[in-house]
């Protein structure tokens, strides 16, 4: 389980808070989707949660471990539970699928032919035939080709939990489909604890829970099989893309009507 309790963070002594008190429960075995407009500090939570960023308040626990207070040895043993799919799947152009998978065990000393059937394996789990796939360039394949190779990569450590920084970026609606189908096969399969984030709305249809971050905070955390009669005038306003201006926390229900006719 990830727990976070009244994050706050901001990069200077002066500057702005980016989160301001974030307290938030991801359940293990689950899919969770955090929404909310750009700019809100979404990526800067999930980095916070794989320890990219550190916190300037509050306390975050994996599995009970507060992972704020550790460093060394013991934060990469925690650390070694999470994996991280970056936005635009951070694959490096120099190194083939093969070399890009296998990095994280290469670089740990593990021969080639040790790394060689794992990466394999990894392919064949996010549908890609390995001899088609194995010693390509990124440059010759596909955006969600590359999208499934960046999450065959975070695969090979064999996490318990997967973070999704806007896993879809980019890519047309039928590749969108694809990856959004791959990430929740692959949560079931592996029994993983999931959290993406995600502008999609789509991404409803495959989550478990929806938490919506705005001004700092979650406002709102919920099953995502009743989202869209939820009443909460945070989520309300968002999923229909009404949040160009502040929200409206007292809409008259009437207004609400017209506005979902």
């Amino acid at each position: 389980m990830i727990q976070l309790n009244n994050v706050k963070k901001r990069f200077s002594d002066t500057g702005p808070w980016i989160t301001d008190g974030v307290s938030l429960i991801i359940p293990d075995g689950q899919m969770t989707c955090i929404i909310g407009k750009s700019g809100e500090g979404k990526s800067v939570l999930l980095k916070q949660i794989i320890g990219l960023i550190k916190p300037t308040e509050g306390s975050i626990l994996i599995d009970g471990v507060d992972i704020t207070a550790l460093s060394g040895k013991a934060a990469e043993e925690v650390f070694h539970k999470v994996g991280y799919v970056f936005q635009f799947a951070a694959l490096l152009d120099s190194l083939n699928v093969f070399e890009n998978i296998g990095l994280p065990l290469l670089e740990n000393g593990i021969p080639e032919d040790e790394v060689l059937p794992i990466v394999k394996e990894k392919l064949e789990l996010v549908d890609l035939a390995p001899a088609d796939t194995l010693y390509k360039y990124p440059s010759e394949l596909s955006g969600g080709m590359r999208k499934r190779v960046g999450l065959a990569r975070t695969l090979v450590t064999n996490p318990k939990i997967v973070l999704y920084d806007e896993p879809t970026t980019g890519l047309d609606p039928i590749t969108t489909r694809i990856v959004h189908e791959l990430i929740t096969s692959m949560q079931k399969r592996l029994n993983l604890t999931s959290v993406v984030i995600s502008h999609d709305l789509e991404i409803f249809k495959y989550v478990d829970n929806v938490a919506l971050l705005y001004d700092r905070k979650i406002q709102y955390f919920g099953s995502a099989k009743t989202i869209w009669e939820c009443d909460n005038p945070y989520v309300y306003q968002f999923i229909r893309g009404l949040t160009t201006g502040p929200i409206q926390t007292d809409m008259d229900p009437q207004i609400k009507k017209s506005l979902s006719l």
